[in-house]
């Protein structure tokens, strides 16, 4: 049950540490994998304290909870739980902050969440606030935590090193415009500050001057921890890029675009970009400890890379690891690599490959001894306060670390989920999803929304809005928040006829069939390899049109589908397939799948897709007419996603679908 801010006061001035981050996962295969995740993580690189995310409007509430449950109690790990104020009532805030209480968390981190919507919205049938609460900034929590708890709660805000935005293309964005804001929060009761993700170390320092020679004096000594995410993919960056706002400089641009079509290549470059920023901010002065905090992405093989070439990692203390703990063995056929680390934070690492003369005896019986020798004879003793307690041998430290960073078949196993592909990965995998797990959300301010899709009042009217953003002409649709890619474009006449018929697409893929992992356009993975697609596309259908098209469907082999409405009925010809709808074959690798199209996927998408038309539905006041409109196609129409297994026939989906 320890604050933050007394875990920073009990490190010296000139230490190091690390805060990592996780949103809770969409599935519960996800949630069952992120716990081992969350397991070996924490043993291997040794945070601080985990921040646990928290959806818009309180979108995941229950699930974000329970996975602060697992990271503060079963863990025992020091959390800080996000909360988001704007879109909630008064009593699911209270609620959140004593269900905290309840699980020994007395960490928050107060954020606004997104923009207020119209005053109209906020009755819920969980009540009105009450009084004159009324959460419209962070500050407002920051002030109600402190009123309602005192000093119970260690309290974090953010910050925007580049400055803070909520439309797509803001004209003006600056530190300076923010900084009054940042300035009250952190007068209202701020213990410390949690920066927003940058790639730009330069701006970042001068940003943290900016603070710690503002006027005020307010923060002058707060602890103010930067954010940093590992890049994970070139796709991802952008995204990520274009939903924050953050800047990439030039040089961080040209260095990733060098090696765009080359996933491996990418996260290495990523490791060096990162680290770079890392030790640039190191060798910076601070009043304090100085911190890092990651955004995972609930992936671990990146940010392990990261901490350890940037000597990030504690050290173990001499009374709580064993001698035994620096070494570790792993199987590599009928040899075993012998790693010997001398000191973890910072000593260098010796690899022996060799045969050991023990691969296939049983363990060694130890002497109970009072005291360990200082002799070799030591890996034949044991403490008596150890006497029998079964060792775990190859649950060490240091060989901990190597899994988290991919090695051996254990590392392959614990990182098998590296390619992510958003919300097509593996619903198994704790990164499946949307990247930042925030929750459902049109990613942009209710003025923006209306500024990009205006004010329809008919389905033809719905109808322009997809075939604008099909053409080029329209940069967003609720579902998308980015424009057709090169890839998406090769079928973008497909996708206009089947738009033109009122059977509106939100995601595709063209069939590919074996093009070399490093084409410009298809290309994904390491090099020298050769990629794969099957073609799908997914839409909404007006009900009438699904009734006909599924018979199409259901008679054709080479097809699976699943549907499903706003109702949660569900529909499939294969309920049980697992499709996997890429993958690739690379030299020295296993066959990566990373796009799989399952029905527990579907599902959980499901019910997100159609509450996007309520978030879409919200921007107008109610009982409008484009309300009305948007309300009335949520509960009319059907999602479903086609798969043609055919991929070597390049325009069968097309055919099919395309044909009367």
């Amino acid at each position: 049950m320890e604050k933050i801010t007394d875990k920073l006061a009990a490190l010296s001035s000139d230490a190091n540490y690390i805060s990592l981050e996780f949103f809770p996962p969409k599935t519960s295969m996800g949630s069952s994998n992120l716990r081992g995740r969350l397991e070996r993580m924490s043993r291997a690189l040794r945070p601080l304290f985990v921040n646990v995310t928290w959806g818009a409007g309180g979108s995941t509430a229950a699930k974000s909870l329970e996975l602060a449950e697992i990271c503060q109690r079963q863990l025992g790990l020091t959390t800080c739980l996000h909360l988001t104020c704007t879109n909630m009532n008064k009593s699911l805030v209270d609620d959140a902050l004593g269900e905290a209480k309840a699980l020994g968390i007395r960490n928050i981190l107060a954020l606004r969440g997104d923009p207020p919507r119209n005053d109209e919205y906020r009755e819920g049938p969980a009540g009105d606030l009450t009084g004159d609460v009324e959460f419209t900034w962070a500050v407002d929590l920051v002030r109600y935590i402190r009123k309602q708890h005192g000093d119970y709660f260690c309290v974090g805000v953010a910050a925007y090193p580049e400055g803070h935005a909520d439309e797509s293309y803001p004209e003006t964005q600056s530190p300076l415009h923010d900084l009054p804001y940042l300035v009250e929060k952190t007068k209202a009761g701020a213990d410390f500050i949690m920066t927003q993700l940058f790639f730009d170390g330069e701006a970042y320092l001068e940003f943290e001057k900016l603070l710690r020679t503002h006027p005020s004096g307010v923060f002058k000594d707060i602890p103010i921890i930067p954010g940093l995410m590992p890049i994970q993919s070139y796709s991802i960056l952008r995204r990520t890029t274009k939903l924050s706002h953050a800047k990439l400089p030039e040089d961080v641009l040209a260095r990733l675009e060098a090696v765009k079509a080359d996933d491996e290549a990418v996260k290495n470059v990523g490791v060096d970009i990162i680290g770079e920023i890392v030790e640039k901010i190191k060798n910076t002065p601070s009043p304090g400890p100085r911190g890092f905090h990651f955004y995972t992405l609930n992936l671990e093989k990146a940010v392990a890379f990261i901490l350890e070439r940037c000597d990030l990692i504690p050290s173990s203390t001499p009374a709580s690891r064993s001698p035994r703990d620096s070494v570790f063995l792993e199987d590599t056929d009928d040899c075993k690599l012998l790693s010997v680390a001398n000191g973890i934070n910072g000593g260098a690492q010796m690899a022996i490959r060799r045969r050991v003369s023990s691969v296939n005896s049983d363990p060694h019986n130890l002497v109970i001894v009072d005291s360990l020798a200082g002799s070799g004879a030591r890996s034949f003793e044991a403490p008596s306060d150890e006497a029998g307690i079964p060792k775990e041998s190859f649950n060490t430290r240091a060989n901990t670390l190597a899994i988290s960073e991919g090695q051996g078949s254990l590392g392959r196993e614990a990182t098998w989920d590296d390619y992510p592909n958003g919300r097509w990965g593996d619903a198994r995998s704790p990164a499946y999803g949307e990247i930042d797990g925030y929750g459902v959300s049109l990613h942009v301010s209710v003025s923006q929304a209306i500024k990009l899709w205006g004010h329809p009042t008919n389905r033809e009217e719905i109808a322009n809005i997809f075939l604008k953003h099909l053409a080029g002409d329209l940069e967003a649709i609720p579902w998308s928040e980015q424009g057709l890619n090169e890839e998406t474009a090769s079928i973008q006449s497909e996708l206009l006829q089947l738009n033109g018929r009122g059977w509106w697409t939100v995601a595709s893929q063209p069939a590919v069939n074996c093009m070399r992992s490093d084409d410009r356009v298809f290309g994904w993975g390491p090099k020298g390899g050769f990629v794969f697609q099957k073609p799908f596309v997914e839409f909404f259908i007006p009900t009438s049109n699904w009734t006909r098209l599924r018979q199409k469907l259901a008679s054709n082999q080479d097809i699976t589908f699943y549907a499903g409405n706003s109702e949660g009925d569900f529909d499939s010809n294969d309920a049980d397939a697992v499709n996997a709808v890429t993958w690739g074959a690379f030299p020295g690798k296993e066959i990566i799948t990373p796009t799989i199209i399952e029905s527990i996927s579907f599902k959980a998408w499901l019910e997100e897709a159609f509450s996007i038309w309520g978030e879409w539905q919200r921007v107008y006041p109610p009982r409008s007419p484009t309300a009305n409109l948007l309300g009335e196609i949520r509960e009319d129409v059907w999602l479903v996603n086609v798969i043609h297994h055919a991929y070597v026939e390049g325009d069968a989906l097309w055919k099919l679908l395309l044909q009367d």
